[in-house]
């Protein structure tokens, strides 16, 4: 073989060395890049995750932890003006919810979650007042 032949078979591999070498670090420039915005989307998801724990936490170590929400504070509002106490269907009747058997069977499960925490009490079968103690 000749040194001009040696040569030529030298170039040619060092220029297919260097375009693989070229498309190596392509992909690790995209493969960097992704890792680095599923690194963000991590760190964002953690953040979510302790942020939720600790405002679940408050909420379910709160004294009232079944009365922070809209709907229950509705439901207590309601039975304030009701001393005797009240059936689910009248609840939603003076919520002002159609009172359809999915309305009435949501509003007595949360009628039974605040039983359960001794902020109301069911001392008929379905009907629900303010729990005396606790007002």
């Amino acid at each position: 073989m000749n040194l001009p032949t040696v040569l030529d078979l030298i170039a040619d591999r060092e220029t297919t060395t260097r375009q693989r070498a070229d498309q190596l670090r392509e992909q690790i420039t995209a493969l960097t890049e992704e890792l680095a915005r599923l690194d963000g989307e991590l760190a964002d998801l953690a953040t979510t995750r302790t942020t939720l724990r600790t405002l679940a936490a408050a909420e379910f170590t709160a004294d009232d932890p079944t009365i922070a929400s809209a709907p229950y504070q509705q439901i207590l509002h309601i039975l304030s003006t009701a001393p005797t106490g009240m059936r689910a269907k009248g609840i939603c009747l003076a919520l002002g919810v159609e009172p359809l058997p999915k309305h009435v069977e949501g509003t007595r499960a949360k009628l039974k979650r605040m039983v359960n925490h001794s902020v109301l009490t069911e001392n008929e079968p379905g009907v629900f007042a303010l729990n005396p103690k606790r007002t």
